[in-house]
């Protein structure tokens, strides 16, 4: 048994030591030993700009006559309480988006930039028209010219909603109208496509909700736990939530369901999401694919009823391009809300952030929400801590026995351990009673510790004094310090074990966890330190009633 404990606590620190060591390469500007490899691009440099190709619509072929630089295109800002948006006159796409609310994670004097097509990176929203036949013309879509109708870009102060209109020129019979419609106080922006038959003959072509985006992923550390996925998702009620990775996309091998009446298309990151939503029942097919080099895209592609000449058809559609704020997604569309993805532990996970939420809406304060959800977990387990407590407490009491023990039959370790369990017995000591209850609550730590980083509520958040955003590490680690200080005293009130090994590393474990702590962020080192002062009170109270305070 001293030898498997030996081993597991050694395995304990070597681990330690290897997250230490990625903490510290994160810290410095490094990239992480577990961050993926970013797909690179053939051309070296990142595709993209106002003068790169068009990504072609999702499903047909290149369309005759479109080279790249080859299509006029200006852009046109538009500007609301929430968003600062940047529309593309060609295709009319969504080729930038600005969360003024929201600060960069690298540079909190930059706002979040969610879409944008520049020299570093793209990643926008298309959408347009396709023929339901290969061979048929062509029909307006996002490489389409389109005209801006003239009216206000930004929403006025009393004005609840803004529209801004494009309309592309006759092609193929068929004429576009597109119309963005941003409300205030809401990420979700209603996008109406509006089919005009300018023909001689009914027409039935399919429109595609498409959102590309390039493969590299911001580098994370293995403290970003299953949080840190970034790239397409869909979602159906049959297959459910689907996250499809980009290297899967670029070797042909990702699986994913290509049909259905339902469901929508997404591009994930931490924190943020890019989504096109079509609720009504209707038969659509989905599709993600790589588009060139180090480029990919994820499409939604949506019948139209046949139109007679003369007349139009319009399908009114969602894009919501904004904070992962689950109870909004949940409520915006089925399954939304799973991009916000907490792993493995979402079954625990999930009512904790209702529960932190509720206690959030009392308190209006995440912080103190994050110390009220702790009491009552604390609160919860408490006859189980007690119960390991007392365990503790009993072998603080048996130790000078074992010690004497372990001195006096050294030489003899098959005796020494038939004598100690005789004295466990006499005792009633269990020796692992006390790391029963610890194993029993380690999923609903872990739980909490993936809610405090996927919650984007977080972001930004303050607590008191110098804590001005939970979801990043303290500015002047002082919560660590006071983590480190509650772990240290904690540790004194705990049995010191009989093996001399054993007793250094009871010390020097705390010591390390509390330097990787240095890079967690403050919301989580608080529920970790009010944890530990909650902890100590009722080891320290259960010491007393056993007579074993020193």
């Amino acid at each position: 048994m001293t030898d498997t404990r030996r081993a597991l606590l050694w395995g304990v620190f070597s681990v330690s030591l290897v997250m230490l060591w990625d903490g510290w390469n994160k810290h410095t500007g490094q990239p992480s030993m577990f961050a993926p490899q970013v797909a690179a691009s053939a051309a070296g440099g990142a595709p993209g700009g106002p003068g790169a190709a068009p990504v072609q619509p999702a499903g047909v072929a290149p369309l005759p006559g479109v080279a790249a630089g080859g299509v006029p295109s200006a852009t046109i800002d538009v500007s609301t309480d929430l968003l600062r948006a940047t529309l593309d006159t060609r295709g009319a796409s969504l080729v930038g988006l600005t969360l003024p609310r929201y600060h960069d994670e690298h540079d909190a004097s930059q706002p979040v930039v969610l879409f944008d097509r520049s020299a570093q990176r793209v990643y926008q929203a298309d959408s347009g028209l396709i023929p339901r036949q290969a061979g048929q013309a062509a029909l307006p879509n996002h490489t389409t010219p389109m005209t801006l109708v003239p009216g206000p870009l930004k929403l006025a102060d009393g004005q609840s909603e803004l529209a801004v209109s494009f309309e592309s020129p006759d092609q193929g019979g068929v004429k576009l109208r597109k119309t963005y419609v941003f409300k205030r106080g809401d990420y979700a922006i209603r996008v109406r496509h509006e089919v005009i038959n300018t023909s001689a003959a009914p027409v039935a072509p399919q429109l595609y909700l498409q959102l590309s985006r390039d493969g590299t992923v911001p580098s994370t550390s293995m403290f970003m736990g299953p949080t840190a996925f970034t790239g397409p998702a869909l979602y159906t009620e049959n297959a459910k939530f689907q996250k499809l990775d980009f290297e899967k996309i670029e070797s042909g091998k990702v699986e994913y369901e290509k049909a259905a009446d339902n469901g929508w298309v997404a591009m994930v990151q931490h924190h943020f999401v890019g989504a096109w939503v079509f609720n009504d029942k209707l038969a659509r097919t989905f599709q993600a694919k790589k588009e060139a080099s180090n480029l990919y895209s994820v499409a939604m592609t949506l019948p139209v009823d046949a139109i007679a000449p003369g007349t139009s058809k319009t399908v009114e559609t969602t894009l919501y391009a904004g904070p992962q704020e689950e109870k909004k997604l949940e409520a915006l569309a089925p399954g939304l809300e799973l991009v916000k993805d907490y792993g493995w532990v979402t079954m625990l996970a999930k009512p904790l952030f209702w529960l932190l939420d509720r206690l959030h809406g009392l308190l209006g304060n995440w912080g103190w929400s994050i110390v009220a959800l702790v009491v009552l977990l604390k609160i919860a387990f408490y006859w189980l801590n007690a119960s390991a407590y007392r365990s503790m407490g009993k072998m603080k009491a048996v130790n000078p026995k074992i010690q004497e023990l372990r001195e006096r039959l050294k030489d003899d370790p098959q005796k020494m351990q038939q004598e100690m369990m005789r004295i466990y017995r006499e005792e009633k000591v269990n020796p692992l009673g006390g790391c029963l209850p610890i194993f029993i609550q380690m999923p609903f730590f872990i739980a909490l510790y993936s809610v405090l980083l996927a919650s984007v509520e977080m972001r930004g958040a303050p607590w008191i004094g110098w804590i001005h955003d939970l979801s990043v590490q303290d500015p002047y680690y002082i919560l660590p310090a006071l983590m480190t200080a509650t772990t240290l005293l904690q540790t004194w009130l705990n049995p010191t074990p009989p093996d001399p090994t054993q007793a250094k590393m009871m010390w020097i474990m705390p010591l390390l966890f509390s330097v990787m702590f240095l890079f967690f962020p403050a919301g989580l080192v608080l529920y970790w330190f009010v944890n530990n002062l909650l902890s100590i009170a009722q080891q320290w109270l259960i010491n007393r009633q056993l007579g074993l305070n020193r």
